[in-house]
């Protein structure tokens, strides 16, 4: 075990190992039993779980970004190039 571990190894889990399956925690693809053990880890180790907190806020923040609504201008303009190839071509 890392003796730099935030959690003193107590999870089972060292760093490297919570921060190579981070995403894949965060993303729900990780049995129950590892994801419990991953979790421990986060919840133990300051270093890990901040990382995590990190990642899950910026999920957000991108999830968000890409619910933003188009301006209906832009929309009215791609509706008329649209509608100017259909008859075109």
């Amino acid at each position: 075990m890392d003796e730099s571990c935030g959690d003193g190894g107590a999870s089972g889990v060292n760093c490297d190992e919570a921060l190579e399956t981070l995403y894949r925690y965060l993303d729900g693809e990780l049995t129950d039993e590892r994801r419990a053990l991953i979790a421990s880890h986060l919840d133990r180790c300051m270093y890990c779980g901040e990382a995590a907190h990190f990642e899950a806020e910026l999920r957000v923040v991108i999830a968000d970004c890409a619910r933003a609504r188009v301006p209906e201008s832009l929309l009215d303009r791609i509706r008329d190039v649209l509608a100017h190839e259909a008859r075109s071509g």
